[in-house]
């Protein structure tokens, strides 16, 4: 598929960024684009790569003209940049907006109209029910991005929703090892709460299923496995070897959930089961608002939504064997420390 095509990887310095080029800069596609505002870690993977198929430009998805300047020429996009630090969402919403929102519309729009034949569009399992500024504007984005794609002529526009990507940057298992190698308490909020587990391989798998398979408008979920931060705590002890790490219970924190959810219940109720993954496909209900207030369905009543309280749940030995394929994890255990990201 991507064989001498032009790949863009919007916010490419990133975990997910990171984890594509592993995959990708030893096949035979013909070039990478690597867009983000950080000069710094553009430059630390120029470095670390050293791959002529690599390459770095400068810019934000706010502002419409960079956009457009790099997706020129492109065939397809992998849109990942974000802010998806909940406390940094919530005390600025409307930084938010602006790079999650109309940063999304504005790589949408210079996509279009450049003649790109597929993008993909990363969101989160924050995304539904939100109850934090991070997911109410990765909501929006999908609701942007599936208006987007009802006229988006040859350009093909879909999304992945996924939860927590085990061992990402700013994720709580690297918070815990730090902890543990520090002799500090591990800092839990609750314990009986729980999280989708996944890694960023399967992140990438996910992307690329849903770059193969996709139609504009559709959205993708994984089946994911899920955990309790109980279990996941005493997975990082065990495979650390470190039993004896005292856990300190703070309480849970503004714009947290008990437990996430990957599908509504009102989207599991057109949901499309393709074995490991999920499709919904899109609303393409017209301007017709009859349609919105006349017809109900049977199917939203009778349906539940699909949540890391009821999926698949791993105990400390599943979740420890689960922790055991992170790089990041492999290397501690032999003593080395790497960045979270490289896993």
């Amino acid at each position: 598929m991507f064989k001498n095509k032009v790949l863009l990887i919007t916010g490419g310095t990133g975990s997910f960024g990171n984890a594509v080029l592993n995959q990708f800069l030893t096949s035979d596609i013909a070039e990478i684009r690597i867009f983000s505002r950080d000069e710094k870690k553009q430059d630390d993977m120029r470095k670390k790569y050293n791959n002529p198929k690599l390459k770095f430009y400068i810019g934000d998805v706010r502002d419409y003209q960079s956009v457009l300047n790099v997706v020129r020429g492109v065939d397809y996009i992998f849109h990942a940049a974000a802010l998806k630090q909940v406390p940094s969402c919530e005390f600025y919403p409307l930084e938010a907006v602006k790079t999650n929102v109309l940063g999304t519309e504005n790589v949408l729009e210079a996509a279009i109209v450049s003649g790109v034949d597929r993008v993909v569009c990363l969101s989160t399992d924050k995304a539904v029910y939100p109850i934090n500024a991070m997911g109410i504007s990765k909501a929006m984005m999908e609701k942007v991005i599936v208006a987007k794609s009802r006229n988006s002529g040859d350009t093909v526009i879909c999304i992945t929703r996924y939860g927590n990507v085990m061992a990402s940057r700013g994720s709580a298992i690297p918070l815990f090892v730090n902890q543990i190698r520090n002799n500090q308490a591990i800092t839990i909020t609750d314990p009986k709460m729980t999280r989708f587990m996944m890694t960023l391989n399967d992140a990438v798998t996910l992307v690329l299923y849903a770059f193969e398979h996709g139609s504009s408008g559709d959205i993708f979920v994984q089946k994911s496995p899920a955990a309790t931060i109980e279990t996941l705590v005493a997975s990082v002890k065990s495979v650390l070897n470190k039993p004896e790490s005292k856990v300190d219970i703070i309480g849970t924190r503004h714009g947290e959930k008990l437990y996430e959810v990957l599908l509504s219940r009102e989207e599991m109720a057109c949901a499309l089961d393709l074995g490991d993954y999920y499709k919904i496909p899109p609303d393409l209900r017209d301007l017709n608002y009859g349609k919105y207030y006349d017809s109900g369905d049977i199917d939203v009543t009778e349906s539940q939504e699909y949540n890391s309280h009821n999926t698949r749940r791993l105990d400390v030995d599943g979740m420890a064997e689960l922790l055991g394929k992170l790089k990041f994890v492999k290397a501690l255990k032999n003593g080395v420390l790497v960045e979270p990201e490289e896993s």
